[in-house]
């Protein structure tokens, strides 16, 4: 019999978006530098609140820290790695998303910049340089990432 006296502890699940610029050349995507540690550049992204569907987590956290409406194109992969997040073990369902417009650092955002796949930061924080390196391949040549 399970022991319920044991508190438990569960993954706690965040949003990250991949946000392409449609209306601009060669669709570059947003990047926020964090105002919070960990510092470092990230995806736009963050907690889900409870009772809140990922979906409209990623939303939420799109307008409140880079300014922009999205529109969710597809759910890009879950990565759950429990050392992804320094503070606590997170799990990440990433979504691909267009928008137009400008955006503006908000929020936990202490500055924003637009990337194309040849000039990205190299002080990417969480996991986020393996889930734009999985995002660029499969961008290019249709490569989805692996389950491991």
């Amino acid at each position: 019999m399970k022991d319920l006296s044991v508190a438990h502890r569960n993954p706690t699940p965040t949003v990250d978006i991949i946000i392409e610029l449609s209306d601009r050349p060669h669709r570059p995507i947003v990047l926020i530098e964090r105002l919070n540690p960990p510092l470092g550049w990230a995806l736009p992204g963050g907690f889900v609140d409870y009772g809140e569907a990922v979906e409209t987590a990623a939303k939420r956290e799109a307008e409140e820290e880079v300014g922009l409406q999205v529109e969710l194109i597809e759910q890009f992969h879950v990565y759950s790695d429990p050392n992804r997040d320094p503070r606590q073990h997170t799990l990440s369902i990433v979504f691909l998303a267009i928008a137009q417009g400008t955006p503006k650092a908000g929020d936990d955002a202490k500055h924003l910049e637009v990337f194309e796949s040849w000039r990205l930061p190299t002080n990417l924080c969480f996991d986020h340089d393996r889930i734009l390196r999985d995002y660029w391949r499969y961008r290019h040549y249709g490569i989805r990432p692996e389950i491991t």
